[in-house]
């Protein structure tokens, strides 16, 4: 698994412990299907915020800009997808 994009200096002011937490989520959802992430994703997103981890909307948008770096337009539009989604469900 590629963690090249945790390298990006844009991400320099976020805490170094947050981004761990987000390099061992994506390796525990490597080879999941489309359909086990979203559930993935909720889940783990309920742990951070029980645990008082939580990343602000500007470190999330940051974040998704520097994964979506190079990504095809049908990738970025599907991670756009996901995260929409997340939102809904979150409210």
């Amino acid at each position: 698994m590629d963690f090249d994009w945790m390298k990006n200096p844009s991400l320099a002011g976020i805490d170094p412990a947050k981004l761990a937490m987000l390099q061992s989520l994506a390796a525990q959802g490597n080879g999941k299907s489309q359909s086990e992430m979203l559930p993935f994703l909720m889940a783990a997103a309920s742990s951070a915020q029980k645990e008082g981890k939580q990343f602000s909307p500007d470190e999330m948008a940051l974040i998704v800009e520097v994964l979506k770096s190079g990504k095809s337009p049908e990738e970025a539009a599907q991670m756009d997808k996901m995260l929409n989604l997340m939102k809904m469900l979150r409210k």
